[in-house]
């Protein structure tokens, strides 16, 4: 629901701000006024693609700012801005943050539904009717769609794994070969898991075990050999705690370097225990290297990581054991076939009825709303035709319509090809007052609703409305008295005379609100228009 919309400097809106009710709003104003500039801040809104001409003339960008509520259980709303510089650029925010297009449309386009009679026309889609009659529905046809398209899943992935089988089980020639050379090549060195890795450690040690093995020794004799380090430091050790008597400082060193003593005599066995545990063994060695070479010849093959070696191995394993078993896994598959193509196509009547069940009972309360729109004996029809089982997609096994009959015994047809402007707009309007609160969006904004429309139909499209705003926010640009005086709040659009014309946007209430009326009524403000309009605004019970 639309909290408040702030428009800067776009067409010929120079600044006006837009607080509609949460039910009907009504615009009303003089044909050039600028009415459809409010509309064009509402497409800013929502997404649509901006376009530097809407930019008033002489600013260097327009500036559209809204507070939207995304549903009743929302109390923060969402900031939206959206501007559009004179070179055609457009910058978005929302709460505050930098954001996308994609974005804005994600977050404020599905509260807000544009029903003018040349855009957004979604009743002239049949692809949309289903999703009308399936949301209105309501349980039933959700619980069928929802098995219907768990089953169409399983039988897609039961198809795939027959067409997978299939072709592996006729696979010939080189593609064969390739696999049966790959898993006896990989076979033949018998790779383990993290064996390599193992290798890469050990190896080094191995090539160089006497080095190793002689600067360990070299190292112990220069700590603890005759005349070692350890020698040294053992003399200095008695001479300091000697003379250690005299001065208690050196005592302390003594202590100190005996400490370094036990360090290095611990250092110089495990330096012997390395050198001892060392096992150099010429035969061992060449195994080894040997073993990390057949490693290396597997990763030029079919690396470069170990991972993709054994994942080679796995994919010629099963190539080769679904040719060797390839007629009892295609049986197997087709037979998985099956059973998903029989849940699926119980899954598909199970749809197919429940929507056929609820189709003709949305027709026949559309008729009402229509035969309350003065609309005659016109209704509307649901077609359901079956679909070839290829074509049966995530929407359902038949492709389904609603047909257009302005007339008892006359042929159903397309809406886009029977209704006029005036009439579609109208069966659009009957289809929004039968989804109620079941189509999901918020705000429903008409424009040229009333096109063609005058005496008892006003009268009615008025009630209709109304009845509309009870349970969406309705916005109405009119040009009809009948429907301006239904709205809780009543704006009017004016156009000034200056030399660079600017619209002005402005609650009207009271007394103003009558004379706005006078206007639509007689185009005049004589005392009997006024008069008039006081009883229409009193008898609708909106004037206070």
């Amino acid at each position: 629901m639309i909290d408040e919309i702030h428009v800067l400097d776009l067409a010929l809106i120079h600044e006006a701000t837009f607080s509609p009710a949460a039910g009907l709003t009504v615009l009303t104003g003089e044909t050039g006024a600028g009415k459809t500039a409010l509309l064009s801040a509402l497409k800013l809104l929502v997404g649509e693609r901006a376009d530097a001409s809407l930019v008033r003339e002489g600013a260097e960008c327009a500036v559209v700012e809204g507070r939207v509520f995304r549903d009743s259980h929302d109390v923060e709303g969402v900031c939206a801005s959206r501007r559009v510089g004179a070179d055609g650029r457009s910058r978005v925010r929302l709460d505050g943050h930098l954001g996308s297009v994609r974005e804005l449309t994600q977050a404020i386009g599905p509260t807000i539904d544009l029903c003018g009679q040349h855009e957004h026309q979604r009743l002239l889609d049949a692809a949309t009717h289903v999703e009308m009659v399936d949301a209105w529905a309501g349980a039933p046809v959700a619980a069928a769609l929802e098995g219907y398209r768990e089953a169409l899943k399983r039988a897609r992935a039961a198809k795939d794994e027959l067409d997978r089988v299939t072709a592996a089980a006729r696979t010939q020639g080189s593609r064969l070969e390739e696999a049966r050379f790959a898993l006896e090549r990989i076979d033949e060195v018998d790779p383990q898991e993290g064996e390599f890795e193992e290798l890469e450690e050990t190896l080094p040690r191995a090539e160089h075990a006497e080095a190793l093995a002689g600067t360990a020794h070299e190292a112990a004799e220069a700590i603890s050999g005759e005349g070692g380090a350890l020698d040294a430091l053992n003399s200095a050790i008695a001479e300091l705690a000697r003379m250690g008597s005299v001065d208690a400082k050196l005592a302390q060193f003594a202590d100190t370097l005996t400490g370094a003593a036990i360090t290095l005599e611990d250092a110089s066995s495990d330096l012997r225990r390395y050198r001892d545990n060392i096992d150099f063994d010429p035969a061992e060695l060449a195994q080894l290297q040997e073993r990390f070479s057949a490693f290396k010849g597997l990763l030029r093959q079919f690396g470069p990581r170990m991972e993709d070696v054994f994942a080679r191995r796995e994919d010629a394993r099963e190539l080769l054991a679904v040719v060797s078993d390839g007629e009892a896994r295609i049986k197997r598959a087709q037979e998985a076939v099956d059973v998903a193509e029989a849940a699926l196509a119980k899954a598909a009547k199970m749809l197919t009825k429940r929507r056929n069940e609820a189709a003709p009972r949305f027709c026949r309360e559309a008729g009402k709303q229509m035969a309350r729109l003065k609309m005659g004996h016109a209704e509307l029809v649901w077609e359901s035709r079956p679909l070839p089982r290829e074509r049966w997609n995530e929407t359902g096994p038949t492709t389904c319509e609603l047909l257009y009959r302005s007339g008892a015994g006359l042929t159903p047809r397309p809406l886009r090809r029977i209704a006029s402007g005036g009439e579609l707009s109208r069966v659009m309007l009957a289809c929004k007052v039968v989804l109620g609160e079941t189509d999901g969006v918020d705000t429903l904004v008409f424009d040229e609703v009333d096109a063609g429309v005058g005496g008892a139909v006003a009268r009615s499209l008025a009630a209709v409305l109304a009845d509309l705003a009870r349970t969406h926010q309705v916005i109405v640009v009119t040009h009809l008295a009948q429907v301006a005086v239904m709205g809780e709040r009543h704006y009017v659009v004016r156009k000034d005379d200056a030399d660079v014309p600017e619209t002005q946007l402005a609650e009207v209430s009271g007394e103003a609100r009558v004379h706005e009326i006078a206007r639509m009524l007689s185009g005049d403000e004589s005392e009997a228009s006024l008069t008039h309009a006081r009883q229409m605004l009193q008898e609708s019970g909106t004037w206070q």
